[in-house]
């Protein structure tokens, strides 16, 4: 895989215009952003969550659903779940049912989500993706 050349510097001068450019940029906005509330989401409520089987010799999909409440992702029927959630949603979850064990990471936003999954159902190693919707 190739990447672009990077661009050719602009001399001492255009970036030391930069530099200061940027600093006063910052110094600016930095108590704009002091002062913004910083509101977390709430996810609040039970997410349906589908996984889907990437590689390994597993199920093409699994569905399971989550229950979200407040920082803690648990099940909201079938396995155990631990997991935790971030005010912005980043989310990451282990599911556990008899010996099969999973773990997934990714991001809620709104009413929908992604991410990754990986583990050993059944004693194969698989991952995927998942998505979730709220409802």
């Amino acid at each position: 895989m190739t990447f672009p050349a990077d661009p050719p510097l602009a001399g001492s001068r255009g970036l030391a215009r930069s530099s200061l450019l940027a600093a006063v940029l910052l110094t600016a906005l930095a108590p704009v952003a002091e002062a913004a509330p910083r509101r977390a989401a709430n996810f609040d409520g039970t997410w349906n969550v589908v996984f889907a089987t990437r590689a390994g010799n597993c199920s093409p999909t699994y569905n399971a659903p989550f229950l979200v409440q407040g920082r803690r992702v648990a099940s909201a029927g079938g396995g155990k779940v631990t997991g935790g959630i971030t005010g912005g949603g980043n989310v990451a979850v282990r599911i556990s049912v008899g010996a099969s064990v999973a773990t997934g990471r990714g991001r809620l936003a709104g009413n929908t989500g992604s991410g990754y999954w990986s583990g050993l159902i059944q004693g194969d190693r698989c991952h995927g993706v998942w998505q979730a919707t709220r409802g």
